[in-house]
């Protein structure tokens, strides 16, 4: 808990004065103000971030938490649960989409097995930091302890903190773990007030049968754990996950940092959740990259206030989409140290209006 407990008094609001200086040189670049929109509004946050007026091309890291889920035992999920150890080696094994995503940005893959249901082979780039082999059946009481929650939140606090000391300066959030859709729909339902069936969705491919029956699982979990909105500790623990929580601790170590977070789809905004319920201002902190296919994930940007960078109808997590979203950032950086200004250009302003 003292890992958590530091982590959240260390996090501070952005610095407005340098946010107004880098708005100050974005109006004053060859472009009319404002004029490319959200790209601006990154540079802007960026700059609040770190404390830079023209902040640098951040190293790139994406930080991938997988865990396994006891709620699949009801029948959640299109695929089995040993779909997730066989993913977490494609991962190793560089095979997976977001192996190539990371590749093409050129960002550094973190795999980190929080909660996988089964003993993973000592691999290269694998960090071992299980806490516990998968949650229990939410559908049947709380998916893991209080200390189980706190002690995945550290370790996502203590992977990013790793992270930046070796240089990383912008992270992206990234999952893996069979069934994780449906703790994520039951976080947002329960910040929401929503009913279930209006947050939830099909997941990796679920039959109408299949998704009338994690519904159910989702309603069940809910009744049964009567989760407390007011306590975020509690919801996490009552109807998370370990690689949800491990995402959250990441958040807010980045936060801490000063660092920049890149969220990715439905399950690490459910993180988001978690991670600014117990720290508001660790908000100010989150890039949203995209708007995923799945219902509730709108309903969750909305919750906190996020406007998503693209708009690709993904739906397949890992971090795919917050890989894409680091192009963005760099442009947004390179924008706002690459242009010349009205002066250096010797290009006329804009006329001043007649009174």
């Amino acid at each position: 808990m003292e890992k958590l407990q530091t982590a959240l008094a260390q996090i501070k609001p952005l610095d407005r004065q340098i946010m107004a200086q880098t708005q100050k040189r974005l109006d004053s670049l060859t472009k009319p103000p404002g004029s490319l929109g959200l790209l601006e509004e990154l540079a802007c946050q960026v700059a609040g971030i770190t404390g830079q007026v023209c902040p640098p091309l951040p190293r790139k890291t994406c930080i991938l938490m997988a865990g396994d889920h006891g709620v699949v035992a009801e029948g959640v999920s299109a695929f089995p649960q040993e779909v997730t150890v066989q993913m977490v080696l494609n991962f190793l094994r560089g095979g997976a989409a977001m192996n190539v995503l990371s590749r093409h940005v050129g960002s550094e893959l973190l795999i980190v097995d929080v909660g996988v249901a089964a003993d993973l082979p000592d691999l290269p780039g694998l960090l071992k930091r299980k806490v516990a082999y998968g949650t229990a059946n939410m559908a049947t009481g709380p998916a893991m302890t209080r200390e189980q929650a706190v002690a995945a939140l550290e370790v996502g606090i203590q992977v990013v903190q790793d992270s930046i000391a070796r240089g990383t300066g912008l992270v992206g959030l990234g999952e893996m773990g069979i069934g994780n859709t449906t703790p994520s729909a039951a976080i947002i339902a329960v910040y929401s007030g929503r009913p279930v069936d209006q947050v939830v969705g099909r997941g990796t491919g679920l039959d109408d049968e299949g998704l009338r029956v994690k519904i159910r699982a989702i309603e069940k979990a809910l009744a049964v754990n009567r989760p407390d909105p007011a306590d975020p500790l509690d919801v996490l623990a009552k109807v998370g996950g370990l690689e949800i929580a491990a995402l959250a601790g990441v958040i807010l170590g980045a936060a801490a940092g000063r660092i920049p977070v890149i969220t990715d789809g439905f399950i690490s905004t459910a993180a988001a959740l978690i991670a600014v319920g117990l720290c508001p201002t660790a908000k100010e902190y989150l890039i949203c990259s995209h708007l995923s296919a799945e219902p509730g994930h709108s309903i969750m940007l909305e919750y906190l206030g996020l406007r998503p960078l693209l708009h690709l109808d993904m739906r397949l997590g890992e971090g795919t989409g917050a890989a894409l979203a680091m192009f963005l950032v760099e442009a947004a950086l390179k924008l706002l140290t690459g242009m010349a200004t009205f002066a250096e250009a010797a290009i006329s302003g804009a006329l001043p209006r007649k009174k």
